[in-house]
């Protein structure tokens, strides 16, 4: 059901991308085509609900850009507040009067975790309040690597990626473009 989603909104890309970690690869999930219908981001998310509304969730919490969305629409099924992380002067902060309590039991949401570097930034602000770490909730989970927290997610997808030097469609001479909103370093 979710493959047919992110197909039906155009959300599932084909051809040469660079992404935000410096990689590339050749399929790219623009979950922002999907999260445009409401009625699409809550069927999906409903699939997450499902994993995560009996662990005591007191606040879920998304990273700038990607998350918002999912935050939103995850909070509005569970029935807990939603809120979201962004960057200042390059770095993960909690701003706009939000907060998080001591001991609150957070959910933090992505719209795709590849790397899950803008979660785990996440996670140390959010730590650095005294909340506990629930997990990570998202719509694609392409991560090939632990992050050392559970992952709830609708979808994993096996996505290949090369590092730029050894990509195979700049070897064919295929231009590539940049998706997603942050910036690579």
């Amino acid at each position: 059901m979710v493959i047919e989603q992110l197909k039906e909104s155009a959300a599932l890309l084909e051809g040469h991308f660079l992404l935000s970690s410096g990689r590339h690869s050749n399929r790219y999930c623009q979950c922002a085509k999907l999260l445009q219908y409401p009625n699409r981001a809550e069927k999906v998310l409903k699939m997450v609900t499902d994993q995560v509304k009996d662990l005591g969730i007191d606040i879920v919490v998304g990273p700038a850009m990607g998350g918002i969305i999912v935050a939103y629409e995850l909070g509005r099924q569970l029935g807990v507040p939603a809120i979201f992380t962004e960057r200042e002067n390059g770095e993960m902060t909690l701003r706009r009067g939000f907060e998080v309590k001591k001991g609150e039991k957070v959910l933090v949401t992505e719209d795709v975790v590849t790397t899950g570097k803008s979660s785990l930034e996440t996670i140390a602000v959010l730590k650095e309040m005294g909340a506990e770490i629930i997990g990570i909730a998202c719509i694609v989970n392409r991560s090939t690597q632990p992050l050392n927290y559970p992952i709830f997610e609708a979808i994993k997808l096996d996505i290949e990626s090369w590092d730029a030097a050894e990509c195979p469609l700049c070897k064919e001479g295929i231009p590539y473009v940049k998706p997603g909103s942050r910036a690579i370093k």
